[in-house]
């Protein structure tokens, strides 16, 4: 299964979502967009359901002298969450990466500004809230989106994705009350492998999807 864009891979999640709104399943539902992938596969959830949407912005924690390997990532204002294992394998403590983690939240707040526009963040307790990622790779990103929600105390809380790893799903077992995809390929290497248009987001477009779908 191959999707073309992620505007074709929200329209095939949000069917599967609005069948459970006919059956009743879909109680009081908020969309929650990972920017910036996430946000147009959100959107399409939202607008079939008729519900509001948002974004849940998520920073990566890279490892020092090499950003790009992750080790962890933050939410919200909840502590970051690491990978234990990464840790231990190159040796760091987290007290030793407290000034990373301070810029990666700097930068979490001013795009949550950005993409909200002032919008007060929409309320989660009680709801059922629907986090939404173009695709999960390790899982690491969306663990910590999702205790972040949790801890806002939801109704219920699923994790929607239209492909992901044999990997993933495992790591984030016991995260989501449920775990929705369309797909599990046996061989995963990368998310992007699975759309053929898979480009880059602009920060213009998460804020022109927001605004057309945001009412809390």
């Amino acid at each position: 299964m191959r999707f073309r864009d992620r505007g074709e891979a929200g329209r095939e999640l949000a069917a599967r979502f609005t069948e459970w709104r006919r059956q009743g399943r879909l109680d009081d539902p908020v969309v929650l967009g990972l920017p910036r992938g996430g946000v147009p596969v959100a959107a399409e959830i939202a607008a079939a359901l008729h519900a509001p949407l948002d974004v849940l912005v998520v920073r990566k924690i890279g490892a020092p002298y090499n950003p790009e390997v992750g080790i962890g990532a933050l939410a919200g204002d909840r502590p970051p969450v690491f990978d234990e294992r990464a840790l231990a394998v190159l040796g760091l403590a987290p007290e030793r990466l407290a000034a990373r983690v301070e810029a990666e939240r700097a930068e979490l707040r001013r795009r949550e500004e950005l993409y909200r526009g002032g919008r007060p963040a929409p309320r989660l307790r009680g709801r059922t809230v629907v986090v939404v990622d173009d695709g999960l790779a390790t899982g690491a990103t969306a663990r910590a989106a999702l205790r972040a929600v949790r801890a806002s105390g939801p109704a219920r809380l699923l994790l929607a994705v239209p492909v992901c790893s044999g990997q993933a799903l495992t790591a984030l077992r016991g995260e989501a009350d449920e775990i929705v995809y369309l797909y599990q390929p046996p061989y995963f290497e990368a998310v992007g492998q699975w759309y053929d248009d898979f480009a880059q987001l602009t920060d213009a477009e998460v804020v022109r999807a927001l605004a057309t779908t945001h009412d809390a």
